[in-house]
């Protein structure tokens, strides 16, 4: 049977998980309509999604349509949970990207659909909520034109919107306003539909037209918009015809092998570790030993599969489907699952998180639980990027938003019975090299402390490159053990640098190196005093980066978001002194009418003081659009984080001898 994973997206209150539960009801998987009000929807499991009404993890639920089998993928809506749906992209086949017929195109869908054109995903797009006071589907149509795709073809009409009495009726062959805009549509991506039509009008017969509407579709060059309402149902059928027509299914190769991607990690109720895999060629049996990562081969010992709305035990699992593997105990979230995939899911398609904020257990006796939970929970969500300073007693998580942090405060206190508060949300800034630094230390030699020589040189690398980590010396020179302890201290100290923030993009060259082999005593005990270790150059490492990086110097960074605004006319000439107060830069001031577009770039920490003064600013009436946009340099003096995160030495005092040695050199 063919299969189609399909992604439901949207910016939050749109109404996508309520389109899940309709698609689930009228498909015949659930016999009674969840409500996302009443708590009682299919797709949000957790006890928190369920009290708050939102989605918090995605979540995958199947049925049958015709001779495919749909897995339905739930994503969240709030911008704060923006990494979960970051890991749903990889392995989606189509998407529906869903807006309100009231609020209409809104910050997080303009930046869900840009996602969507640039990694060539066909998407349908269903405006819901036809049946509200205030809906305007067909306003909403024109915008998704203008300002998300301009080959957008409305697939029916809404009559009476705005009321509870809101009915939709798809076009056919003889609405000739659509055959003429589809052909308009197609047209201007086909030559040969033109030619054939400018030659003979009746070469080009309605089911033609949507034959080729559904090829390009599913090359994501004409996006097909569907009007409806989740509620009560209108416009479903037309959206539920509409995906199986025009979004691409297909059979994957069940005998080649094996090939996945895992795309989110979950904890059973034994604590057991689960991973969510999407399995583009080949099958999965329960007792394969399976490759995931960099991991050894590992047996799968259970497999489960969503089938017509349930989670049930399966003994295999073929190409195209999900499926959750028991047994990986190892796997993370974007490992390649046997052969790596050629649409492998680790790019990074949305920005990082730009926010911290330090953890305090209420209770100092849960410090150890407290790291266990978060760790946990970093599991499920690798961009928290916890971090703990042993030394302040302290850990820290990345954050995208204040809601985030809700969640997590309540997660913790729920699922793991650890309370805990924040405190004050602070910018995460980067390091950027400033030029390239050198530096070596000799074994044997003063103040070399360790049985290592290690030498590095460290310089910049283009922006979001990563850490390049390469040998200057030979491979041969020194036991395979050793440089990959170099390489993981590498990548562990640059977490850090000379301000205490991540050096993200740099070239580092391992361009000396030493050791003394194993030796022993007569008796044949081995002499740790006498022989090199790996620990040796784990503890040597971050003190020749540090120097070399001391020397290279670097330049602290802030993020930076660009901003749309649209405001009155009126409010214009007091708005701008208060965006230059909040230092933020606007570039382009273009009238509309009665109103102004104010675009712009604002550093990140200062885009929540701007949300809150903004009603005030334009009397309720200006609409704020912002998104991660670069890092620029920081003017004025260096922030600095005041940590030094795992460290076995004192590597701040250290820095200061650097800098005295650096000095007299």
């Amino acid at each position: 049977m063919k299969t189609l994973n399909l992604g439901i997206l949207a910016h939050v209150d749109a109404g996508k998980t309520s389109l899940t539960e309709r698609l689930l009801h009228d498909v015949g998987v659930t016999d009674q309509l969840g409500s996302v009000d009443a708590g009682s929807t299919r797709t949000d499991s957790l006890a928190l999604e369920r009290q708050r009404g939102i989605t918090i993890r995605s979540a995958v639920v199947s049925f049958v349509l015709d001779d495919v089998t749909v897995n339905l993928i739930d994503t969240p809506g709030h911008p704060d949970f923006i990494a979960e749906v970051e890991r749903v992209l990889g392995v989606l086949d189509g998407a529906v990207l869903v807006i309100s017929a009231v609020e209409g195109i809104q910050p997080q869908t303009r930046v869900l659909m840009r996602t969507l054109r640039r990694l060539r995903i066909p998407t349908l797009i269903f405006v819901n909520k036809v049946d509200r006071a205030g809906a305007d589907p067909e306003r909403v149509v024109r915008a998704v034109a203008e300002k998300l795709t301009p080959t957008v073809v409305a697939m029916g009409s809404v009559a009476a919107p705005g009321t509870r009495g809101a009915h939709c009726s798809p076009y056919g062959p003889a609405d000739l306003a659509f055959t003429d805009q589809l052909l308009d549509v197609l047209a201007g991506q086909d030559d040969r539909l033109l030619a054939d039509w400018v030659a003979d009008p009746s070469a080009v017969p309605y089911p033609r037209l949507r034959r080729v509407l559904a090829a390009r579709t599913r090359r994501a060059l004409v996006h097909p918009v569907y009007a409806g309402s989740a509620i009560t149902g209108a416009g479903v059928d037309a959206l539920i015809a509409g995906i199986t027509e025009l979004l691409p299914t297909g059979q994957g190769d069940l005998d080649a092998p094996v090939s996945g991607t895992v795309f989110a990690i979950e904890r059973g109720p034994a604590g057991e570790r689960i991973a969510l895999v999407r399995l583009f060629a080949g099958t999965i049996r329960v007792r394969d030993r399976l490759r995931v990562g960099t991991a050894d081969a590992a047996l799968v010992t259970a497999i489960r599969i969503a089938s017509q709305g349930a989670d049930v035990v399966a003994s295999s699992v073929g190409a195209g489907h999900i499926a959750r593997l028991w047994g990986v105990t190892e796997a993370r979230i974007g490992d390649p699952v046997g052969v790596p995939p050629e649409r492998a899911g680790a790019d990074r398609h949305f920005a990082p998180p730009t926010l911290e904020t330090v953890v305090v257990p209420e209770r100092p006796a849960d410090r150890v639980a407290l790291h266990a939970a978060l760790s946990q929970l970093a599991e499920q969500d690798p961009l928290i990027n916890l971090r703990q300073d042993d030394r302040r007693q302290e850990i820290s998580v990345s954050l995208y938003g204040e809601v985030q942090k809700e969640v997590i405060q309540a997660t913790l206190a729920d699922d793991f019975g650890v309370r805990v508060t924040f405190r004050e949300t602070s910018v995460v800034h980067v390091e950027r090299m400033c030029g390239v630094g050198e530096a070596v230390e000799v074994i044997a030699v003063a103040p070399n402390p360790f049985l290592a020589t290690v030498g590095l040189r460290i310089g910049p690398a283009p922006t979001g490159a990563g850490v390049r980590f390469h040998l200057g010396v030979e491979l041969g020179s020194m036991p395979p053990a050793f440089f990959a302890a170099v390489e993981e201290s590498v990548r562990r100290t640059l977490r850090q640098g000379l301000h205490g923030w991540e050096v993200p993009d740099c070239e580092v060259t391992m361009t000396h190196a030493g050791y003394w082999a194993r030796q022993s005593h007569s008796h044949g005990s081995f002499d740790k005093s006498m022989s090199s270790t790996a620990g040796d150059f784990r503890n040597l490492t971050p003190l020749v980066l540090m120097a070399a990086l001391t020397r290279a110097r670097t330049r602290v960074h802030e993020p930076v978001h660009r901003f749309r605004l649209e405001v009155p006319g009126d409010v214009l000439g007091t708005l701008l002194p208060a965006l230059t107060r909040l230092d933020a830069v606007p570039t382009d001031t273009i009238g509309r009418g009665t109103s102004y577009l104010v675009r712009g770039e604002i550093p990140a920490g200062r885009v929540h003081a701007l949300e809150r003064r903004l009603p005030a600013l334009t009397r309720g009436e200006g609409v704020l659009e912002t998104e991660f946009d670069s890092y620029r340099p920081v003017p004025g003096p260096s922030p600095t984080r005041p940590r030094w995160d795992n460290d076995p030495l004192d590597r701040k005092g250290y820095l200061l001898a650097v800098a005295r040695r650096v000095g007299g050199r």
